[in-house]
């Protein structure tokens, strides 16, 4: 028997997990409870995350499989079954909690956009380094469900959704502004002879359904290389990590990426760098007017 037995553990939401390992289930509690984020004043219940079986004491701890996945409870947390809907999508259901805002009932099915709200329940500077996709996802939730994930008043979670269509609104007027401006800049150079560019040559073949999958090759999300490729204007809508990570690479990297000349992969990295400058920009003037007030 080895010193210590490989596992998995998450939190009631299963939106964490980290692999580890521990000797005991008291180092068990102590890890996993640093790597979720608890207090080490936090009283911490351990449990088999696929049946909720409490695990109590080192020797049933320690006859477990290896790699055996558990979940850490605290407060009033507890363990409830995995639920799979829409075709195999896998969703949560939270336990209800009493919170000072307007009684809501909490036994909804957590959504993706969950772990965006936490985000902006800690910094609602964050939606300037959000996606489009995120910003979206945010925008179509229900508001009485936002208001409880950021324990805001339902009018309130509301006014917010409002802000981020117009941030949104704002984003697809830039593109807009360039699309003309391309399209202008098309005709002229055809100078009337082959008839108006199609909006389908500017935009590309890319679909609208891009998967997660991480490309082996550049080590990009595939729908951030659709995205790259098959939008006009693609800075503005990709998340600021995206942008980070597509000028982190360099010109070099991104044209053999993207398969294009060195002229076209270089203006992208200039809208990329641009685009990033200006997010963190308005990032440092908002935390300029916190300190300020």
């Amino acid at each position: 028997m080895t010193d210590r037995k490989p596992c998995k553990v998450c939190n009631f939401t299963r939106q964490k997990s980290y692999g580890l390992a521990v000797p005991s289930l008291e180092e068990l509690k102590a890890k996993g409870g640093e790597f979720l984020g608890f207090s080490c004043e936090d009283s911490v219940t351990v449990v088999l995350e696929d049946d909720g079986t409490i695990v109590e004491d080192d020797a049933y701890f320690l006859c477990l499989p290896i790699n055996t996945k558990f979940m850490l409870l605290h407060a009033k947390e507890s363990w409830s079954p995995l639920r799979r809907m829409d075709g195999g999508t896998a969703w949560m259901a939270r336990e209800s909690v009493v919170i000072d805002t307007d009684a809501v009932d909490t036994s909804h099915v957590e959504e993706p956009w969950w772990d965006l709200a936490q985000q902006l329940k800690q910094d609602l500077a964050s939606v300037i380094l959000m996606s489009e996709d995120d910003l979206q996802s945010l925008v179509d939730a229900r508001s009485t469900e936002l208001a409880f994930a950021l324990g805001f008043q339902e009018k309130k979670a509301e006014d917010l959704q409002e802000t981020l269509q117009r941030v949104l609104d704002r984003r697809e007027e830039e593109r807009q502004s360039k699309e003309l401006l391309q399209l202008y800049l098309k005709a002229a150079d055809r100078e009337g002879g082959q008839g108006e560019p199609s909006q389908a040559s500017l935009e590309g073949s890319g679909g609208e359904d891009a998967g997660d999958e991480v490309d082996s090759v550049s080590g990009f999300m595939t729908r951030t290389l659709m995205v790259l490729k098959g939008k006009t204007s693609p800075e503005t809508r990709l998340s600021t990590a995206d942008l980070q990570m597509v000028v982190s690479k360099g010109a070099e990297v991104m044209s053999e990426v993207l398969g294009w000349d060195s002229a076209r992969t270089s203006a992208l990295l200039q809208a990329c760098e641009a685009q990033l400058a200006e997010r963190l920009q308005q990032v440092q003037a908002v935390q300029s007017i916190r300190s300020d007030t």
